[in-house]
């Protein structure tokens, strides 16, 4: 069930926000020799390695060549026993993130009793109509905020984690950018996700926690880096986002579903609109809300046929023949999508200037590792739900 490994850290290399990235020498599997990898510490876990340490590494997922960014992960510095994280034994807060996992962190949430947010968040029952976007895909993160901040540019925005891919938040380099950037003002961490600003039991709390403790504008919820999917109707994490937003609906906020798009993704399920928006937001979500569609401008007269049109998703400055042909189809397939789930609303919003924005976020965007010039209108559909979100600010 884990491949272990064990090495020594030959290099520390630049790594970001709560992230170490090392350089360790293991023992080849076939002999005695010796081969290198790439390893992730996370130093509120398992403390600060440095240049000749022994480190135990969990290696499966590098060693399955799952998607996991090309990192095995430090699971403890044995032998430097000053290297570990300092002990925390008579800190407040009892809320157990990653539970009952060797590496279960003990966490103070916002929503403790122990903690100085207790009182605000005791009885609130309400987001005064705060506006709440949720989507399947942690790539859509920056590209909604890039829609937000196009609309209100001044808007304060919580980022509520869930805990459908990674767990810590430090694994995202993506949060990591749009924090120092300031397109943040505060990263919570709900249900077993952990390692925001702040930490929350639930996405209801999360959210609630945004609005009376941050004094959030808008949030948004997405779940962290690494989905999965297993080709089923049902089986994939991003069915969470329907259930965020259900959260948000009974909660008074305002919903508005994120829709997973894609021009240039070879499987059929996931060109034009996703099935996993479909099945997410027409079956999951059960509350009214928002679904902010993107309107080609101006209308396309070459049909659909070039959504899946990988080749074409690049064109010259001022023609984006694929980009408007693959809206027109997701536009077409929304309209289907609204028809079968009347709690949806649609609602068309114009993609003018939103390329523009896209490409002057401060993180770099990609999404199954396609760039915003191979599939922007999976960045245009994530960006219009926030210039949507962020309209109804006004």
């Amino acid at each position: 069930m884990i491949t272990w490994r064990q090495g020594r850290v030959l290099e520390v290399l630049p790594g970001w926000a709560g992230a170490l990235v090392l350089q360790v020498a293991v023992a080849a599997e076939q002999d005695s020799s010796e081969t290198s990898l790439r390893a992730l510490a996370y130093p509120e876990l398992v403390g600060t390695p440095v240049v000749g340490d022994r480190v135990l590494l969990n290696a499966t997922a590098l060693h399955r060549g799952l998607g996991t960014g090309g990192y095995a992960l430090v699971v403890a510095v044995p032998d430097r026993p000053k290297a570990w994280p300092t002990d925390r034994d008579g800190q407040a807060g009892h809320l157990v993130k990653a539970r009952y996992t060797p590496l279960q962190p003990m966490v103070l949430g916002v929503d403790d009793p122990e903690g100085e947010h207790h009182a605000a968040l005791a009885d609130a029952d309400s987001l005064d109509g705060m506006p709440v976007v949720a989507t399947d895909l942690h790539s859509a993160l920056p590209a909604v905020l890039a829609g937000i901040r196009d609309e209100a540019p001044e808007a304060r925005v919580a980022y509520v984690m869930s805990d459908g891919g990674a767990l810590p938040l430090a694994w995202s380099r993506t949060v990591a950018g749009l924090r120092e950037a300031g397109w943040l003002a505060c990263t919570i961490t709900a249900g077993q996700a952990f390692g925001g600003d702040l930490e929350a039991v639930t996405v209801h709390t999360a959210l609630l926690a945004a609005r009376h403790v941050v004094g959030a504008d808008l949030a948004v919820v997405v779940q962290g880096p690494g989905n999965l999917g297993t080709e089923t109707r049902w089986g994939f994490s991003g069915v969470a986002a329907g259930e965020a937003l259900n959260a948000a609906a009974v909660l008074d906020g305002r919903p508005v579903a994120g829709l997973r798009v894609s021009q240039a993704d070879a499987r059929p399920r996931h060109q034009g609109l996703s099935h996993h928006s479909r099945t997410a937001f027409g079956r999951v979500l059960a509350h009214p809300a928002d679904l902010p569609i993107p309107v080609a401008f101006p209308p396309s007269p070459t049909g659909r046929a070039l959504c899946t049109d990988r080749a074409s998703a690049v064109h010259r400055p001022g023609e984006r023949p694929a980009l408007d042909a693959c809206l027109e189809r997701v536009a077409e397939q929304a309209a289907e999508l609204v028809a079968e789930a009347p709690h949806l609303r649609a609602v068309p919003v114009p993609t003018q200037g939103l390329l523009e924005a896209l490409r002057h976020t401060p993180v770099r965007l990609s999404t199954m590792g396609r760039g915003l010039e191979d599939d922007p209108a999976a960045f245009v559909a994530a960006a219009v739900a926030g210039r949507h979100a962020a309209s109804l600010l006004r």
